[in-house]
């Protein structure tokens, strides 16, 4: 077995195109990174219900006078999310204004408990040393800020993805597709920049932004399949199963996306390649 593996350890340090994502997968093991994907998919798990029902129930205030506008784009909002879209339309939140400040609060918490621990992970595949990080403060702010900005371009996708879905003809999905396409390079740009701590230029950070990116898209495809197929037609017990397991599949596999996009972002600007698959690293 010894002289096949250093063969094709020799045969992929040769290749770009097989030592660049071999490097990435080694760093993203050295780092730990099932652990990081875990926590970040662990906090996104808790506040992912809370933020989308705030997010349809503001929609359903602002759009209140227009209840055919308001169904259309929330339907478009919920498609983002077609593991548990189905299950939260004409799930908003009514009560006082009370009630909605304290969904506010609470959403705003969930939401920092991510942002927070992407920005540690980020922190941890960059090797960004204690000294140079955010403050408690600091990070907290960055978090906010990124919740603002984030809820701006959701805002933003939601209603244009709704006009542009109510087109019958063959440009209506096209341009929506476009359209949450250039949004989510948006948004994941966003992300990979405003939570890298250090000071990374943002070339660097266009790989993972791709990464995650297509990730993104590939899990709106597979999660619509895996509903279609698995949960529409499943007995009440076993669907409810399904739809937390393919719940649980689908943020983990966003947030492993997410960290892939890191690490391939370091390994390709510190050039972390070709790497040794040998146990003794004798091919570094």
């Amino acid at each position: 077995m010894r002289a096949p593996l250093r063969s094709f350890d020799r045969f992929q340090r040769e290749r770009r195109y097989l030592a660049a994502p071999i490097g990435v997968v080694k760093k993203f093991g050295e780092d730990e990174g099932g652990s990081m994907v875990s926590l970040i998919a662990y906090r996104a798990f808790f506040s992912l219900f809370p933020l989308l029902l705030l997010m349809t129930t503001i929609l359903g205030y602002l759009l209140a006078d227009n209840p055919e506008l308001r169904e259309k784009v929330i339907d478009s909002t919920l498609s983002q999310f077609p593991v548990i879209g189905d299950q939260l339309k004409g799930g908003t939140l009514t009560g006082s204004g009370v009630a909605l400040a304290v969904g506010i609060v609470g959403s705003v918490l969930a939401g920092l408990g991510v942002v927070l621990e992407i920005e540690k992970s980020f922190d941890r595949v960059w090797g960004v040393a204690d000294d140079n990080r955010h403050g408690f403060l600091g990070s907290r702010l960055r978090a906010i800020g990124l919740l603002v900005l984030l809820g701006g371009l959701a805002v933003v996708s939601t209603v244009v993805s709704g006009l542009v879905a109510g087109g019958s003809d063959l440009l209506g999905p096209v341009w929506g597709i476009l359209i949450a396409t250039a949004l989510n390079l948006i948004v994941f740009g966003a992300v990979f920049r405003l939570l890298t701590s250090g000071k990374i230029a943002f070339q660097a950070l266009v790989p993972g932004i791709a990464i995650a990116t297509v990730g993104w898209e590939l899990l709106q495809f597979l999660g619509g399949w895996y509903v279609s197929h698995e949960v529409r037609s499943a007995t009440p017990v076993y669907g409810t199963f399904a739809l937390v397991i393919g719940l649980l599949a689908w943020i983990h596999l966003g947030a492993f996306f997410t960290v892939l996009g890191a690490e391939a972002n370091v390994v390709r600007a510190r050039r972390l390649w070709p790497r040794s698959l040998l146990p003794d690293g004798s091919g570094n």
